[in-house]
């Protein structure tokens, strides 16, 4: 246990979809023992987003969609019909064992079920209880159901992301992942260990309200503080940036490249390795704030020079010299680079119907506690039996009992 940051702690998980299973995946990497509470028979909405589907050692589904799979490692599931008063009895038994519950229902639908926040700090005073909604707990919109792209829309994010209006292609642009549902399931992670850090100094248990709204508008960083300085809302850029010139992506010879120049001497640099150091000597670009005013002189005049040399001439040729630049890499090459595979972000462990299971690992390195992968993503309802019998010491005939009248 010593070598687990929290192998003290564990987790009663009742959200499915994105943010809430993601938040648990990552105490779970930390060695928290997570219990995945699932529907009869259905299970978590995302196993059945698919396809893709995880392929056995024969190349045959398994039924396991690959978008159930990049959230949930870790973790034990257990199938529980919690709208039933006998699901309900188990489940308020299971928190008699638990340090934190995670839940993504709407406003107010667990209340009716007698397991919100306070009905269940009766049974353990000192819970953690950490729910996952779009908007949150009180608000106008409370009552709304969240989903990720509404959100993006409505947080800003779309305003600022995207090709600019005037150009083609232009306009708002989701994001390519759930940007909003992963970033609050991080800050619920944070939220939750947070909250842990209190209870062991206070003994005291907390509500936490998570929104995926809220998440929306915080991460937008100096986008917010632009505008609220100014008073001026910024506006798409495409891969350009609002600030910093050159910093953006080029079209070379056989394909695209990032250049993103943070100073002037970076800059000259670049201009130098490209045969055009006059460039940095024109007033007009010299400094940073004279190329923003004249984007629209200098771009162009970059684009032509990067145009004339191949992708890998470029990042050699930029490396060798300090300028920052990198490929825009498809998946294929990601999970081939020798810096990814260094790091070890990508791993296979045992899967009970696949045989093996390919797997992104967590980004946190840790000298005395690193994440471990000890659990693949489970089956559904794959250690119903051994948490009742187990961990709530039930009886044999009280889980077959269960079990006939489907609330297992």
């Amino acid at each position: 246990m010593t070598d687990k940051a929290l192998g003290h702690v564990r987790v009663l998980d009742l959200t499915r979809v994105l943010a809430g299973p993601w938040c648990a995946q990552n105490l779970a990497d930390m060695g928290a023992e997570v219990i995945k509470i699932e529907r009869p028979g259905r299970g978590d909405d995302t196993r059945s987003w698919g396809p893709p589907y995880l392929r056995d050692q024969a190349g045959a589904d398994t039924g396991e969609a690959a978008y159930y799979l990049a959230a949930n490692r870790g973790k034990q599931s257990m199938t529980l019909d919690i709208a039933t008063p006998e699901g309900q009895a188990v489940l308020r038994d299971l928190v008699r064992h638990c340090d934190v519950v995670l839940e993504n229902y709407k406003v107010g639908q667990l209340k009716k079920y007698g397991l919100d926040y306070d009905s269940l700090r009766a049974v353990r005073p000192d819970l953690i209880y950490c729910s996952v909604t779009g908007f949150g707990q009180y608000g106008p919109y409370a009552a709304r159901a969240g989903y990720d792209f509404i959100v993006q829309g409505m947080g800003g994010f779309m305003s600022i992301t995207g090709e600019a209006d005037a150009l083609p292609g232009g306009g708002p642009q989701k994001a390519g992942i759930a940007i909003s549902d992963l970033m609050t399931g991080m800050y619920a992670a944070n939220a939750v260990l947070c909250a842990l850090l209190h209870r062991d100094r206070t003994g005291q248990g907390q509500a936490i309200d998570l929104a995926l709204l809220d998440v929306q508008v915080a991460m937008l960083a100096n986008m917010n503080t632009c505008y609220l300085a100014s008073g001026e809302a910024p506006v798409r850029w495409g891969n350009a940036h609002p600030n910093i010139v050159p910093y953006q992506t080029f079209a070379a010879a056989d394909g695209h490249i990032i250049v993103a120049v943070g100073n002037d001497g970076q800059y000259r640099r670049l201009v130098e390795l490209g045969g055009r150091p006059e460039l940095a000597d024109d007033p007009r670009f010299a400094t940073n704030p004279a190329r923003v005013r004249h984007r629209a002189q200098l771009v162009p005049l970059l684009a032509e020079m990067i145009r004339r040399r191949s992708k890998r001439e470029w990042i050699e040729l930029l490396e060798a010299g300090g300028v920052p630049c990198g490929p825009i890499n498809g998946l294929d090459e990601v999970f081939a680079d020798p810096q990814v595979q260094a790091r070890g972000m990508l791993f296979e462990m045992p899967h009970p119907s696949a045989g093996r299971v390919r797997l992104v690992g967590s980004p946190l390195k840790m000298s005395a506690t690193p994440p471990r992968y000890e659990r693949p993503p489970p089956l559904l309802g794959e250690h119903t039996e051994g948490i009742l019998s187990g961990l709530l010491g039930y009886r044999q005939d009280a889980i077959d009992a269960l079990r006939d009248k489907g609330i297992i």
